[in-house]
């Protein structure tokens, strides 16, 4: 019969046999925060760059103008 197996999973192992289910250890991410911070503000800086880029260049074209008499008052 099903004697039991080990399960590997990224954050945690787990030992499962017919009857129970119990966790054995945690893996705890270290620098969580500050990798999260630092793979996320430089690709939202390029961003910036690349829309702020490209704005300049519709209105450079004429393609889109932003009209500042859009009051309707």
């Amino acid at each position: 019969e099903d004697a039991g197996c080990v399960l590997f999973v990224p954050s945690a192992t787990f030992f499962h046999t017919r009857h129970t289910s119990f966790i054995l250890s945690f893996a705890q991410t270290s620098f969580g925060l500050l990798r999260i911070t630092v793979v996320v503000l430089p690709f939202l800086y390029v961003g910036t760059l690349i829309s702020k880029n490209f704005a300049a260049l519709l209105e450079e074209h004429d393609i889109f103008v932003p009209e500042d008499d859009d009051d309707d008052d």
